[in-house]
């Protein structure tokens, strides 16, 4: 008999688009807590949501080993989680609603349960973790197992008490991230992983979590676990995870999920060194902002860790928007990383960011332009995202509907007022990705004509992808013009 069933509400099959356009990453943030429990000697089974059907998947863990606590512990380090998608809303809750018909104890930890503790305790959740979770997390399941001390005596909780709900004191953030367990990725299934990339990607990766928070103070960033705080961990301690998965797992390509990755004057460097010196080199992806790459030797530096791509929070070609969002970069700063990172052979990526209150077509043209000039490798993009507990929601609060979260990733929903409808957004994203796709290619062919012997499969997909785009280029355009000139786009 496990002590333990553990699992997380982010099912990527859920959406079909989804499930064919991103690659599966492990739960992280799920792991770490397993980790702890393991480590002080608690049975943890995982029933892995990633790549199930339906919510249902968790049904043969409990009609067999009807555990005496369940836990649904959302990955912290998925973007996605932190959105607080609806499906994963109702997938959460339904959960919550079987685990009780064979545990004595449901426990949840994740960043919507955090913002909407209520509706999970109403769903049959015993407690809710809020802030940082792990030592929380080990502390109640020492309590509800062998009543090691009372509950009310644990911070960072919600629970009710004749239907009221309570919260203990707030949890003190761990400074100490070194002090953690290695995530307990021996629960992972990784041959259905690892099958799953290399059929889509011919290439493996995994994922690593190198700091937690974000001291910076851009207006649409929600914080409900971690605050306004950054901790890190050593860059000996990460090289050493570096070490075990390459020996252990042999990824091909690591994505390093940190919001934002080497802060710390110095890390990045000292990284590069503890790398190279137990050979655990593994090319790898991760975040990070344009200011903080312009710093010293940054950008050399993490070319000899091993880094491949970089994907920075462009957000907008327009230093007028860039400002409102408190973004705290420039444009300038954005052109300068991308051409230092691809001198550097570094693949670049951004993030873009549109809707945001008071962007004009005139704002929007200018992040157009920023990506045909820098032709970034890959381009993200979103509309800005009213995420509770920050400024950019509170601005826009009295205008949200009853919609107040998408319904999965590929929404793409403007849920407030915006200059236009949330159509022309959504066609937005089409022509903007079909411009950046058309430029790559138009440059691949230049380069063909140049430098014919380096022609590559990869250079000729390019060129081919750029003549699938014209045509739609052209349809969208039609389109996005028809919604620019309305009058007023809300009557």
């Amino acid at each position: 008999m496990s002590d333990v069933l553990m699992t997380h509400s982010y099912f990527l099959k859920f959406d079909p688009k989804e499930y064919r356009a991103m690659m599966p990453y492990a739960p992280l943030g799920t792991l770490y807590g397993a980790a702890i429990l393991k480590q002080n000697g608690y049975s943890v089974l995982l029933a892995d949501s990633m790549l199930a059907d339906s919510e249902n998947h968790i049904m043969p863990y409990l009609q067999k080993y009807r555990p005496p606590v369940f836990i649904l512990y959302d990955d912290d380090f998925n973007y996605l989680t932190k959105m607080c998608l609806h499906r994963m809303r109702r997938a959460a809750l339904n959960m919550i609603r079987m685990a009780k018909q064979y545990c004595r104890t449901v426990i949840v930890h994740g960043s919507d349960s955090t913002d909407h503790a209520k509706e999970y305790i109403e769903s049959g959740a015993d407690y809710v973790i809020k802030g940082e979770a792990e030592i929380t997390l080990l502390e109640l399941v020492k309590s509800v197992l062998s009543n090691d001390k009372p509950v009310t005596s644990i911070p960072g909780l919600v629970y009710a008490t004749n239907r009221v709900l309570k919260e203990t004191s707030p949890r003190k953030i761990l400074k100490d991230l070194d002090s953690l367990p290695f995530p307990a990725r021996i629960l992972v299934d990784w041959d259905t992983y690892r099958s799953r990339w290399i059929n889509r990607h011919n290439y493996f990766s995994m994922n690593v979590v190198t700091t937690r928070g974000c001291p910076f103070h851009c207006t649409w960033c929600a914080k409900p676990l971690y605050g306004q705080v950054y901790h890190s961990r050593s860059p000996e301690n990460v090289a050493e995870e570096f070490l075990f998965l390459k020996k252990n797992y042999a990824p091909d390509h690591i994505w390093i999920c940190d919001d934002i990755f080497g802060l710390k004057p110095g890390w990045i460097q000292s990284f590069a060194g503890e790398i190279r010196q137990r050979n655990a080199q593994i090319p790898f992806k991760c975040l990070s902002r344009v200011d903080l790459l312009l710093r010293g030797d940054t950008i050399p530096a993490l070319n000899r860790a091993g880094c491949e791509t970089v994907w920075v929070g462009a957000e907008s070609g327009s230093q007028k928007i860039l400002d409102a969002m408190e973004k705290g970069t420039t444009v300038e700063q954005i052109y300068a990383a991308n051409k230092k990172l691809q001198q550097e052979g570094i693949r670049t990526a951004f993030f873009i960011q549109y809707g945001y209150p008071g962007e004009t077509s005139e704002d929007i043209e200018k992040t157009i332009r920023m990506i045909k000039d820098c032709k970034p490798d890959q381009i993200g993009i979103s509309v800005s995202y009213p995420l509770p507990g920050t400024k950019f929601y509170d601005s826009v609060s009295d205008q949200l509907s009853q919609k107040t979260n998408w319904e999965d990733s590929q929404d793409l929903a403007l849920l407030y007022r915006g200059t236009f409808v949330p159509d022309f957004y959504r066609t937005l994203h089409k022509v903007t990705h079909s411009r950046h796709r058309i430029s790559l290619g138009f440059a691949q062919a230049r380069s063909v004509i140049r430098h014919p012997a380096q022609t590559n499969k990869k250079t000729l997909r390019s060129i081919a992808s750029a003549g699938y785009h014209i045509p739609r280029l052209l349809l969208h355009s039609m389109i996005l013009k028809y919604h620019r000139q309305k009058a007023d786009p809300y009557e």
